[in-house]
């Protein structure tokens, strides 16, 4: 069997379950699921999973939205609309209900891929590959596709290496030192270790690697089961690892890496405090996420916009920024950056400080405003004289404050103030 990395891609289809609300994210995805939230300067979360795939040489892509998702259908056809049919390239939206002749909802992770059983036979893959769409990472599924096949795996599950303890949120693997999972156990208590490793434990990712007609057999009976919650982590992985062979398959092994990188990065940035904390870290002098690495590129929507620019040079209103990452269309106006992350076409205006802060798309800071550890939503107007960061108490009274003292602004708030 040919089981050289390209051909398995070419072979393959990657379906991504970008459905899903975020709600610890809170206001943040009020108007957009989780997949679609901004992430790094430019991109949006679901980039990553997109960006993988293609650069892993997988181009049939279908993507299962639900919640909010205009938002997100708006990203895909502005920036994804690349593929071409005769290449034997595409990527299909499939939102909820279309394919079903009820009122139903995606019910499950699993769920959401019977409902589209027939647009993906249509393409004839050999494999699929099941992604969740709201993680930041990078990876080469190419060579997941061929420990898959090589190991004659029904399933084998992408899984990251973490601290043992720290595996307690996850579904977690027990397995042997051919990487057969023999358990798949749910957010436990104690987690199993990995062997030779402790301290270790083996967590899911949420990707699956199967055979198409083996995946879509599976999913017509689970289907039928009044007593399946149709979901992959709860019914489907349990139920091959109980009656036929699931295979751990560890993200360092097919993890990418610069050579700035030096540790597999995978986030979860599913609460504010995880989201304000990963873009902030990029500002760092060597971040653990290289988002410069032209080899395995972050493919986004671009809006063509002017260069960032910085204007005036007085003591006390100084267009400045250190350690900052700013993107096109920014106009920092007499005012100074420190650790800050800003997307498209943010304006920070005269006497303005700001440390530690997260700004989306379009947001405008006024005049002698003062914030740190703060993040924006998209095109919220601070008003002139604003000041977030120094006072605990009066910033939970006014905005969504974490337990660890990061503020999120949204423009509703900033109307309760005014009004």
């Amino acid at each position: 069997m040919d089981t050289e990395p390209h051909r398995l891609a070419q072979q393959s289809m990657a379906f991504v379950l970008a459905g899903g609300r975020g709600s610890r994210l809170y206001e943040l995805t009020d108007r957009r699921a989780k997949p679609a939230m901004y992430f790094g300067g430019k991109s949006r979360i679901i980039d990553f999973a997109l960006s993988n795939a293609v650069n892993s040489g997988i181009r049939r892509i279908g993507v299962a939205t639900q919640y909010k998702a205009h938002s997100l259908i708006r990203h895909l056809q502005r920036g994804w609309s690349f593929f071409r049919a005769e290449r034997n390239e595409s990527l299909d939206i499939l939102p909820a209900s279309q394919q079903m002749n009820n009122e139903n909802w995606y019910k499950g992770t699993a769920d959401a891929v019977t409902q589209n059983i027939e647009i993906i036979r249509g393409y004839g893959p050999k494999y699929i590959i099941i992604l969740a769409g709201d993680h930041i990472y990078k990876q080469d599924y190419a060579k997941m596709l061929k420990h898959h096949v090589d190991s004659g795996a029904d399933v084998t599950v992408g899984c990251i290496e973490v601290p043992r303890m720290e595996a307690t949120g996850f579904g977690v693997m027990d397995v042997d030192d051919s990487d057969r999972i023999h358990a798949f156990v749910e957010k436990p208590a104690d987690p199993p270790a990995m062997p030779g490793h402790p301290d270790m434990a083996l967590a899911s990712m949420g990707i699956y690697v199967f055979e198409t007609e083996y995946l879509c057999d599976l999913l017509e009976r689970d289907a039928q089961d009044p007593g399946s919650n149709h979901d992959f982590g709860g019914d489907i992985i349990p139920g091959i690892v109980k009656s036929g062979k699931a295979i751990a398959h560890p993200f360092s092994r097919s993890c990418v890496r610069s050579g700035l990188e030096e540790k597999p990065y995978w986030r979860d940035v599913g609460t504010i405090d995880a989201f304000w904390q990963a873009n902030v870290d990029l500002t760092d002098f060597r971040p653990e996420l290289d988002l410069y690495d032209n080899e395995w590129p972050i493919w986004t929507y671009s809006e063509l916009t002017a260069p960032a620019k910085f204007i005036h040079d007085e003591e006390g209103r100084r267009g400045h920024a250190v350690s900052s990452m700013v993107s096109g269309g920014c106009i920092i106006s007499g005012s100074r950056l420190d650790r800050c992350l800003l997307f498209t076409g943010v304006r920070t205006h005269s006497y303005s400080e700001l440390e530690a802060v997260v700004a989306m798309p379009y947001a405008e800071i006024k005049r002698n405003a003062h914030l740190k550890n703060v993040v924006i939503d998209r095109g919220v107007v601070i008003p002139e004289g604003l000041v977030v960061g120094q006072d605990a108490e009066e910033d939970a009274r006014r905005f969504r404050r974490t337990g660890n003292g990061i503020c999120l602004i949204t423009q509703p708030m900033i109307d309760r103030l005014e009004g």
